[in-house]
């Protein structure tokens, strides 16, 4: 009978000791690519500074608030397979008082329009919202 606690995730399979020794330190990811930004922000600083600036433009509050839209970016990172996007905006989210409910439901979209691939990176998703969560208690 297979043991229903092991998990196959990203193209290896992985039992409950190693699920937590592999575990992602999505506040080390988020420094990382934040540092690795840096020469980019030299060598092209018009195309940074545009996608800054469209960013900020598309988080601003309006008909939708921050959160709702953080949520949106959230899932939206989760489809497209991005650990970078699943720690800034899962750190938005700790930071503007998300739930993990909230966090949760807007996963479940994600999962329902990227399928299987959305399910695992949506338990990344949680664990990174945890992190967050945690350091900003």
């Amino acid at each position: 009978m297979m043991d229903l606690r092991w998990v196959e995730c990203r193209g290896f399979v992985a039992g409950p000791a190693e699920q937590q020794s592999a575990m992602t330190d999505y506040r080390q990811i988020t420094h990382d690519i934040s540092a690795q930004l840096v020469p980019l922000r030299q060598t092209v600083p018009g195309v940074m500074k545009g996608f800054a600036d469209m960013g900020k433009a598309a988080m601003a509050e309006g008909a939708l608030s921050a959160k709702t839209k953080e949520l949106i970016a959230l899932a939206a990172g989760v489809a497209a397979h991005c650990e970078g996007c699943i720690g800034f905006h899962t750190k938005a989210l700790a930071r503007l008082g998300a739930t993990e409910a909230e966090v949760q439901e807007a996963l479940g979209v994600a999962i329902y329009m990227g399928g299987g691939p959305s399910a695992m990176y949506a338990a990344s998703a949680v664990e990174a919202f945890r992190q967050f969560s945690a350091a900003s208690a």
